[in-house]
């Protein structure tokens, strides 16, 4: 962009005058964050305009990509660096006094997001914009997103995710796109003018309302929108009466419960107060969405007849399914199509990402809530289902267990995932191993059926993002040994292979680790008052916290080592600073119990200077985008230990393995193709592999078993229930061996041997500083494949039949 740093002083005193009254000399650094954040907003906005101008010229098919959550990060340096601004910002911001860096520290994370489906989303908003291809994203504008996580005496308090302050800034509403989405009530059909018509009686109405945040990505033309859907109540849902006699709590009860749709990401569904509330949600999203998505394609191209040939709709995991029932609605009501030529559009646009194999999370939902809130999607549902296992009785006659196994309905709940694979023209898994479980598993007999439908997209990360932006240094190094053309494309970063013998490379590689970790060091110690050693070796687990993910079994393995310590504090060996970020669920009291032994162990530590001196624990409180910017660099060790087949691919991995650390994990998700790519020796694989979890469940699995044979374990479990700084943790260890039969359901016991000896193979590297870079050299070199640009070029080829926009 040709801008000068002049054109960015006046554009900034211009936002600060018009909208906060403000001047240069006495504006508040808020103030100037929200300023130029502005400026920023309106560069994209020119540019998107542009883009979506040779779109539409060039006939474009565009994706619109559907996701309860996109956990973006920061706006601000993602976007200045992407648009190729950010030295020419910071050097118009200092002519002023501005530091763009303290700037950058006034955002806060968007509380759109929570997990790896989250950031897996905002990655490939990214990658859509810097290869040109036409993308909207749709989610909800959360007010307070999932939660700040804020830890008080070791435990997880739930507190409000305040971000809109600092976020709104970069949002457009769009008052222009405001979409009727009804709940409840009843629905009459009649006939109308030769042809049937729906009617809606007794309902509530709600307005949804979007706001647009726009996305860039590096060297590209193009700027991915993310829509926001706010709700409100219909004018209609006022009621005067109410409010003239002064009852305002009944005036206001449509708003009120419109509102409640957009307050929090994930509301917890324990009660049926929740389960509605999550179901509405879901509906809100697709509904608005689909809407709004036929709405704009007649405005584009005049006839819905061109809506498959222009129209990919994606629904990311099982939580936007309903995106079926509502398409259809829509063609079917809306349009007058008959029931066969709606179906074949839907089944040509839709097409579905399954992101787990776990039975908790393929949705069901009980099919009288689906009834009585949403009842016209309920007899499309219905209508659906019975069409298409006649189709499939015809091709199996008499099979009555396939039926049950494939059908929508089942035992009075509503199965999303279901519905995701039949409506889906394409089904894909996340990586190699996830898409051979799903075809071989849980859609067995959907793939028996269509095998064609049936693919693997192995996911992908912004690389950009998690090398360039969070790890300048690396970036730096890199650049100057093969060039910047790996930014563009990652492919190129298998050069540095060159330099695996170079000593003065891999000398510089452990330079930039140790910088990076006294960077984190001090963060820690500003954020938490915690000191860390950046001379210990840094370990991280950084993922969403679930028994699957097994927490648990680094907690063991460290607890092992503390009673080590314990028992000899000067025995010789290396410092190790084990770090964990996570949230749990609110409602999911396991999960905080671990964070409660987490912080308990790690106080307990500290109260022995000598053994923290060789072995710390620190649990990162409130756990997001920025802060995975600041501590990934900074780690040497990655923990990718799930249960082998519940992992679908994980997105941890990837940044770990592209900023130089080695992983230790099991055979599961995207391991399998690290481990492909970088090659046995460079990761540390153990435990058992999916089909030897399935072999042991079968032979029958007793935790106990372990407990009394092992002598090592059976004194980690007996410290469990002794405790750590003053608490006792009986209940985790009961969790582990008190039941022979449900204990330890994700067998921790059963790994944890083969843990320690992977653990004590890697302990012995490390103490060899040239072999342990040498490998994270070829760790980075092997990580381009796993870039989000190389994702989204397969889901345009494979999957969307979708083409870059030229300009």
């Amino acid at each position: 962009m040709e801008l000068t740093a002049q054109q960015i002083r006046d554009a900034v005193a211009g936002k600060l005058s018009r909208y906060y009254g403000a001047e240069v000399g006495n504006a508040v650094p808020a103030q100037v964050y929200k300023a130029v954040s502005l400026c920023v907003r309106d560069l994209l906005m020119a540019k998107k305009q542009i883009f979506n101008a040779a779109a539409r010229k060039q006939g474009a098919k565009r994706v619109y990509y559907l996701c309860m959550e996109f956990l973006i990060g920061r706006n601000l340096r993602n976007n200045l660096s992407n648009l190729g601004l950010e030295k020419l910002f910071k050097k118009a911001l200092a002519a002023d006094g501005f530091d763009l860096a303290e700037l950058y520290e006034i955002e806060a994370d968007p509380g759109l997001g929570n997990g790896g489906l989250g950031r897996l989303a905002a990655c490939f908003m990214d990658a859509l914009a810097a290869q040109n291809y036409p993308a909207m994203g749709f989610t909800l504008r959360y007010e307070y997103g999932l939660f700040k996580q804020k830890i008080v005496d070791g435990r997880q308090i739930e507190l409000p995710d305040e971000w809109l302050d600092s976020g709104e800034a970069w949002t457009v509403p769009r008052n222009d796109r405001a979409f009727t989405v009804r709940f409840g009530g009843e629905v009459r059909e009649v006939w109308e003018e030769g042809r049937l018509k729906i009617r809606y009686e007794n309902c509530t109405a709600l307005e949804a309302f979007p706001y647009d945040l726009m996305l860039s990505g590096e060297g590209g033309d193009a700027v991915s929108v993310l829509r926001l859907w706010g709700v409100r109540a219909a004018a209609q849902g006022f009621d005067m009466a109410y409010f003239s006699h002064g009852d305002y709590a009944a005036a206001l009860l449509r708003e009120t419960e419109a509102q409640l749709l957009t307050k929090v990401l994930y509301p917890s569904d324990e009660h049926e107060v929740g389960k509605t509330l999550r179901i509405s949600q879901q509906y809100a999203l697709v509904s608005a969405s689909l809407q709004n998505i036929l709405k704009e394609h007649m405005l584009y191209y005049g006839s819905i007849e061109t809506l498959p040939d222009k129209t990919a709709i994606h629904v990311n995991d099982t939580h936007p399914a309903l995106a079926a029932p509502e398409l259809m609605r829509l063609l079917l009501d809306e349009h007058g199509f008959s029931w066969e030529k709606a179906w074949d559009f839907t089944t040509r646009i839709l097409h579905y990402t399954n992101h787990t194999v776990m039975a908790e999370a393929l949705e069901q939902w009980g099919e009288e809530l689906i009834k009585s809130r949403l009842p016209r999607v309920h007899m499309i549902l219905r209508e659906i289902n019975n069409r298409f296992l006649k189709e499939e009785w015809e091709r199996f006659p008499g099979d009555l267990a396939r039926q049950e196994r494939m059908s929508i309905f089942g035992g009075g709940q509503v199965r999303m995932a279901n519905l995701a694979v039949i409506a889906a023209r394409r089904v894909n898994g996340v990586s190699a191993l996830h898409s051979d479980i799903i075809k071989q598993s849980v859609f067995r007999d959907f793939y028996e059926m269509s095998p064609d439908k049936f693919l693997n997209v192995t996911n992908g990360i912004a690389h950009r993002r998690w090398l360039c932006q969070a790890n300048p240094r690396l970036d730096k190094l890199i650049a100057g040994l093969i060039g910047d053309g790996y930014r563009r494309d990652a492919g190129e970063l298998k050069k540095l292979a060159a330099f695996k013998g170079d000593k003065s490379v891999l000398a510089s590689l452990a330079d930039i680790k140790l910088r990076n970790k006294t960077d984190f060091a001090d963060f820690v110690k500003r954020e938490q008052n915690f000191t860390l050693n950046p001379e210990a070796r840094f370990d991280t687990q950084i993922k969403r916290l679930h028994e699957y993910k097994r927490q648990l079994l680094n907690v063991l393995k460290i607890i092992s080592l503390y009673l080590d310590l314990r028992d000899d504090p000067d025995a010789d060996v290396t410092p190790q600073a084990f770090i964990f970020g996570a949230k749990a669920a609110a409602s999911y009291a396991h999960a905080k119990r671990v964070i409660a032994l987490i912080n308990a162990l790690s106080a307990q530590i500290g109260q022995n200077k000598k053994i923290k001196g060789k072995l710390d624990v620190l649990f990162l409180e409130n756990y997001n985008v920025s802060r995975a910017e600041r501590l990934i660099p900074a780690s040497e060790v990655s923990q990718q230990i799930s249960l082998a087949g519940k992992e679908a691919s994980g997105t941890s991995n990837m940044k770990f393995m592209l900023n130089g650390a080695l992983t230790i994990g099991t055979l599961d998700g995207a391991n399998v193709e690290m481990r492909e790519a970088v090659g046995e020796g460079d990761i540390f694989i153990f435990g058992l592999t999916a089909r030897g979890v399935e072999d042991l469940w079968r032979q029958g699995y007793y935790a106990s078993a372990y407990y009394t044979g092992n002598a090592r374990i059976r004194r980690i479990v007996d410290a469990l229930k002794t405790g750590f700084a003053g608490e006792s943790f009986a209940d985790i260890a009961n969790y582990l061996v008190a039941n022979q039969i449900f204990s330890d359901p994700y067998m921790c016991l059963a790994d944890f041997g083969a843990y320690m000896a992977a653990h004590e193979k890697l302990d012995a590297l490390y103490k060899k500083p040239g072999a342990w870079n040498k490998k994270a050299l070829l760790n980075i070199a092997e990580s381009g494949r796993f870039a989000a640009d190389r994702s989204i070029r397969e889901y345009a080829e494979k999957v969307w039949d979708l083409k870059p926009v030229k300009i």
